[in-house]
Formats: C-alpha cells, structure tokens, sequence
C-alpha cells in the first residue's frame, strides 16, 4: 500500500498551480496512486462558505487581522473534514495553496508576524505540514499574460492586490523557500508546463510507486 503524502503548491498570482495540480493528479492515476485535488481557501463544505467571504467583495472588505483568522478557520475545517481522512487512507492530497500562503498573504503581504499565523495554525489544524512544498515561480511579464487571460472577467480580491503588496508576497516566499529547504522545492514556472510537470515529478520519485 502506497503511503499516504500531502502535497502542496504555493506561488503568487498566475505561476499556474491549478494547471500543475490537474497534471500531477493525472500523472499519479496512472500509477494507480488515489489522488486527491484540493485548494485553499475551500476543500470542504463550511471552507468554501468561507471562501466566499474572503475571495469577494472589495480589496477593502478585511484587514489582514481578519483574513487571518478566517483563512485560520476555513483551513481547520479543511484539515479535518478532507486532509487527514485522505493521508490516512493512503491517498495523496495535492493542494492549491495552504498555510505557507497566510504566512505569505496575510504576513509578508499584510504584515501580520509569522508566529501569529502559526500559533493560529497549531490551533486550528494541529500544525499540519505539507511533506512536499512546491514554489513555481514565474517572470513579471509572464504572470501579468497569465493574470490578462485568467482575469478577463474580473479580478478575485486576491488577485486585484496592488504591484507593491505582490512584490512583498514573492519575496515572502522565496525566503520561506529559502528558510526550510528539507520541505520546499523551487520550480521555474516559465517552462512549457509539461516541463514544469516532469520536474515535480522528478522532485518526488523516490515516493512514487
């Protein structure tokens, strides 16, 4: 049996995560692994209520204090009702976004300290960590072509950040990647994806069956 791993990938706005996501799922079916597609905010029914609250409305709508303690939320109901049953049956859990994202959003983004987001973390989910963090990366020129096609009817709050918060955001995350290098993987996001894909994959073969 096919030990259960949780799988996450992080990036800011337009690095093609959802695509990423979609192909390794397929690419683990394949090798009769159970793969499990998930994101954040969201992942389970009372998630994506809050999903919701936090992805409409105006840039304005929150402050970073509260966005924290909503994403903190969504994510314990997210962990518990999807995340652990599924390492536990020895699926693998693919992830669009997890905490490392509030640690960059809400933290790098927004200000809040990083042992505010994890102390909110170890209460809510127990302090759940990804075995495999993944960061795609990709040029300016190359995310605003992206964000132009995927946002053509409009912005999320997400997305609709300012220049100068998304350049805190990337630099949040090259140093968390920087910072724990056990557990995070740099991808260069720019190649055609199924480059991208072949080299996640690299990253895990000595997991997969």
């Amino acid at each position: 049996m096919v030990s259960g791993r949780f799988i996450t990938l992080e990036g800011g706005e337009g690095v093609g995560k959802s695509t990423q996501i979609r192909a390794l799922a397929d690419a683990l079916s394949a090798r009769g692994v159970e793969a499990v597609v998930t994101r954040e905010p969201g992942g389970s029914a009372g998630a994506e209520a809050i999903r919701t609250l936090l992805m409409e409305g105006s840039d304005d709508r929150w402050d970073a204090r509260s966005e924290a303690l909503l994403f903190a939320a969504a994510r314990a109901d997210h962990v518990a009702t999807t995340i652990r049953p599924a390492i536990a049956r020895g699926a693998w859990v693919l992830c669009d976004r997890f905490v490392d994202s509030s640690r960059a959003y809400q933290g790098g983004g927004g200000g809040i300290t990083d042992a505010d987001i994890m102390a909110l973390h170890g209460f809510g989910s127990l302090g759940l960590l990804p075995d495999r963090t993944f960061l795609l990366t990709v040029s300016r020129d190359e995310a605003a072509r992206r964000l132009s096609l995927r946002d053509a009817a409009g912005a999320d709050r997400m997305g609709s950040k300012p220049a100068d918060y998304q350049a805190r955001l990337a630099a949040r995350f090259s140093e968390m990647a920087a910072s724990e290098p056990d557990r995070w993987r740099v991808i260069d996001a720019d190649a055609p994806a199924e480059a991208v894909t072949a080299a996640i994959l690299a990253e895990l073969s000595a997991w997969l069956p």
